[in-house]
């Protein structure tokens, strides 16, 4: 052979930076292509219900794998559908490639207006749009181009961090051209060396001054391919360590040096104090939005701050361009003088964990006695997914043990968002049991991906949380619209098993019935969905005082020059 298509090099390629499936929605843009993806024997096809619950779980399978995922449209009204979930992984730092079938190159030059646009001679509105949401959009009309054009688009994905769109015309994917040679796709940029060797020199004289330093886990790590650099550099300095609430499991919470999380007044008891009076703070990979500062109410002061970013370092105001995190971590550690007194303050300092009480089997369920039968599910296989909502604050409190990840959409924040990334995460990590927490008014959102999970053999354990609304947009500001139809969801499994499926459904009320149906969850070979009924004003007190800070901070009056 000396030649392939345009299909089947996109699909080597693919398969060759680690991509196993593909999830997708068809469509006659994309139907040619389709043919082409599935003549490689390393890519699974995965059919979703829909464009956006397909972007999801290109999301879900991103976190699942550490590398990039594709998702595969048809043109406009595939392509849009898909967007959302895109620009979600864009704020979220996930490579996702989506791939969209287009219009016939003859389109445009012949004048016609074709069906599924919006009916006008001018198809490149689409690409325009994904410009906004990705580090790269590219329409691939001639052949010739589409090595070129396919292996720089991956290249971005992988360095950036950040999704790709990539385009081909309908009439050009089966088109010949030349073979994918071998080549490298390097993920991670060295550093500049001067660059580097200043910014170490000058955060090592700033960190061993300190009298009490601290180091915070921030989401940026994963972009920055830094988690083990990280504990390294947590081993050597002995600093105590804190996570931000998007971060965690980024670092071992085993650690003797771990305090727990950092979330402003809502975080870990006695971390944040230790963290806004520390004298030094080491902040790696850090977001500081309003959801993670608790509507900015986090007492950070940023002149006592080392910023380690994915492609910079600042020292208290002083910056370093063109450094790659984990090599500054690396470098940081070699130099760090060892100081534990941050950690020998949390201490003296630490609130146990609560201790939860089992209490009696027909007691009423409460999201405490959820959380506290989940964290008793956990073991170093287990991997948590956590949707918007309640589901955050408890989620977050659970104690993981090493080995255990733990994923939540902050940034974003979009619901319905865990459905689809649960299907994609337990595709790409097939030897874990995923346990997802999702809420009704979510669910409702993306329901039919259950269907898809049992389709493809997908196991994981959902805990439905029937609460009768939106929770955390009630604690941010409450009215008639946060309240949806119930529906009798553990019947839908049911429905989405159809004549062949596997999957489990039940409702439960109180502790005695949760106890057994995870029992039974455990020992059966196919997906299970628990139906918790909570009343509608059970949730954590973190919410009810993370929704007021974020209510001050979104009520603002507009102030007027």
């Amino acid at each position: 052979m000396t030649e392939t298509t345009v299909g089947g090099y996109l699909a080597a390629r693919l398969s060759e930076i680690g991509v196993r499936h593909f999830f997708t929605v068809p469509g006659d843009y994309n139907l040619i292509l389709l043919d082409e993806l599935l003549k490689n024997d390393d890519l699974q096809m995965v059919s979703c219900c829909n464009e956006l619950n397909a972007g999801y779980a290109a999301d879900g399978y991103c976190r699942a794998t550490g590398g990039p995922s594709v998702a595969v449209v048809t043109f406009s009204v595939g392509g849009l559908s898909l967007l959302n979930s895109v620009a979600g992984a864009f704020a979220e730092d996930l490579p996702l490639i989506a791939v969209s079938g287009g219009p016939n190159t003859n389109a445009t030059s012949e004048y016609e207006l074709l069906h599924h646009t919006l009916g006008k001679v001018d198809y490149d509105y689409q690409r325009e749009i994904y410009s906004r949401v990705t580090a790269s959009a590219v329409v691939i009309q001639h052949p010739a181009d589409a090595p070129a054009q396919i292996d720089q688009a991956l290249e971005t994905a992988l360095r950036a961090n950040k999704p790709v769109y990539l385009e081909v015309a309908c009439n050009v994917a089966n088109a010949p051209v030349s073979l994918p040679h071998p080549r490298s796709f390097d993920r991670l940029r060295p550093s500049d060396p001067k660059s580097l060797d200043r910014a170490v020199d000058h955060a090592a004289q700033i960190l061993n001054e300190a009298i009490k330093p601290v180091l915070v886990a921030g989401v940026q790590l994963r972009t920055g391919n830094a988690e083990s650099a990280f504990h390294s550099l947590a081993d050597v300095s002995g600093y105590a360590v804190a996570s931000m609430p998007n971060a965690k499991s980024f670092f071992d919470e085993q650690h003797p040096s771990y305090m727990g999380i950092y979330w402003g007044p809502v975080g870990t008891p006695g971390c944040g104090e230790i963290v806004e009076t520390a004298d030094r703070c080491l902040f790696v990979g850090p977001l500081f939005t309003d959801y993670t500062t608790t509507g900015h109410a986090a007492m950070i002061d940023r002149t006592k701050i080392i910023e380690v970013r994915t492609d910079c370092v600042v020292v208290v105001g002083q910056t370093y361009n063109n450094i790659a995190m984990s090599e500054f971590l690396a470098a940081l550690s070699v130099k760090l003088d060892r100081n534990d007194t941050s950690l020998t303050a949390f201490k003296r300092i630490e609130e146990g964990r609560p201790q939860l009480s089992n209490g009696p089997n027909d007691e009423a369920l409460t999201t405490r006695r959820l959380f506290a039968r989940i964290q008793h599910l956990l073991d170093p296989k287990c991997d948590v997914l956590v949707e918007t909502g309640d589901s955050w604050f408890n989620g977050v409190n659970l104690s993981l043990p090493l080995g255990s990840r733990f994923e939540i959409q902050m940034q974003y924040g979009s619901i319905g968002w865990s459905v689809g990334a649960t299907l994609g995460y337990c595709l790409g990590r097939p030897d874990r049991r995923v346990i997802a927490c999702i809420g009704d008014g979510s669910f409702q959102l993306t329901a039919q991906e259950v269907s898809t999970m049992i389709r493809y053999g997908a196991k994981p354990i959902i805990f439905l949380i029937n609460n009768g609304g939106y929770t955390i947009e009630v604690e941010i500001h409450d009215g008639p619209y946060n309240t949806i139809k119930n529906w009798n969801y553990a019947q839908l499994v049911d429905v989405f098993n159809g004549d062949d499926g596997t999957g489990r459904g039940c409702r439960v009320t109180t502790a005695g019935e949760l106890d057994d149906a995870v029992a039974k969850a455990l020992k059966h070979d196919g997906l299970s969905l628990i139906e918790v009924q909570i009343h509608r004003d059970d949730c954590s007190r973190n919410l009810l005082e993370w929704g007021g800070h974020v209510a001050r901070n979104n009520g603002r009056p507009p102030r007027h020059s």
